[in-house]
């Protein structure tokens, strides 16, 4: 069965009205509502599937399940401006959980960095999009992903260097929470406490999966908030799906000072995607064409 005609190339019109109506100016965003940000996000998960699926390759689980997080931020809570991708004063964005490209690029492509037909050139020969970052490649990528645990480190040093070149940016960074096994994580952690990085915010995709199986079965993070609150961060927890409660979150994360603030994010693992949701399989799994069809139709 070959891959549906339609999806997300014919979503082009309405995607490019929103970037700009919210990216007219290198300032913050302006304020979309909860239900604009909801068809957003339902656009960057059909990205996703079709992507994907077309593909015949990639990670949607984890994908999927940090959408919401993606909007809230590129859409509500970024300073950036996609026709100025290296724009000195942009807020920075750091994947550190590098296998969710898909996510990332479609958030892109809805921003207007570059055309939503490119998000069908996945992980192909000579592509911009492959299947983990690569910033010399991809405009409005931050950082080449690869290997887990790294990107808290990578932060630290962006966030870091703001504060030496007297920068007012504020740098975010996505975390798997089974990337959070990986040692260097921690050490990064301790390493922005000690410098009191109070403009570097991580955000935890807490979708209790990875690809093996549960967290709490592999290596069990257990009490994940207290590990951070050890490490002398300012932790929130929030319902990852929940626009209202992320951007609260943000928006308190801005007024820290004198520590770093992380952002539990609780999700669930291949949101919106009934077949795919806490599916384990779907880790790094692309869709079938039959499951593309069938994805699509319930993300309409």
């Amino acid at each position: 069965m070959p891959l549906p005609a339609e999806g997300d190339l014919s979503l082009r019109t309405s995607a490019n009205n929103v970037k700009a109506e919210v990216f007219s100016s290198k300032t913050e965003a302006k304020t979309l509502t909860i239900k604009e940000m909801e068809a957003i996000a339902k656009r960057l998960r059909r990205h996703i599937i079709s992507m994907t699926g077309k593909a015949g390759s990639g990670h949607p689980g984890g994908s999927l399940s940090a959408v919401e997080i993606a909007t809230a931020l590129y859409f509500r809570v970024l300073r950036h401006n996609p026709n100025d991708p290296e724009w000195p004063d942009r807020d920075r964005f750091i994947l550190s959980k590098g296998h969710a490209a898909p996510l990332l690029y479609a958030t892109l492509a809805e921003c207007g960095y570059f055309p939503v037909e490119e998000l069908s050139t996945l992980r192909q020969l000579d592509s911009r999009l492959q299947g983990h970052t690569d910033r010399t490649l991809t405009p409005g990528v931050e950082m080449s992903a690869g290997s887990l645990g790294q990107g808290l480190s990578f932060a630290t040093g962006v966030a870091l260097a703001g504060r030496l070149n007297s920068q007012e940016y504020k740098v975010y960074v996505l975390l798997g929470d089974g990337e959070c096994d990986e040692g260097q994580v921690w050490e990064a952690a301790m390493a922005a406490a000690h410098y009191k990085l109070d403009n570097l915010v991580a955000i935890v995709d807490n979708n209790g999966l990875q690809i093996d199986g549960w967290n709490c079965d592999v290596m069990n993070l257990a009490p994940f908030n207290e590990k951070w609150r050890a490490f002398n961060w300012h932790v929130i927890e929030v319902d990852g799906h929940d626009f209202t409660q992320l951007i609260d979150a943000f928006n308190q994360a801005k007024l820290i000072k004198g520590q770093p603030t992380v952002i539990i994010a609780h999700t669930i693992k291949g949101k919106g995607v009934s077949f795919m949701e806490n599916n384990p399989d779907f880790h790094g799994k692309a869709p079938t064409a039959a499951e593309v069809e069938i994805a699509l139709k319930e993300l309409k």
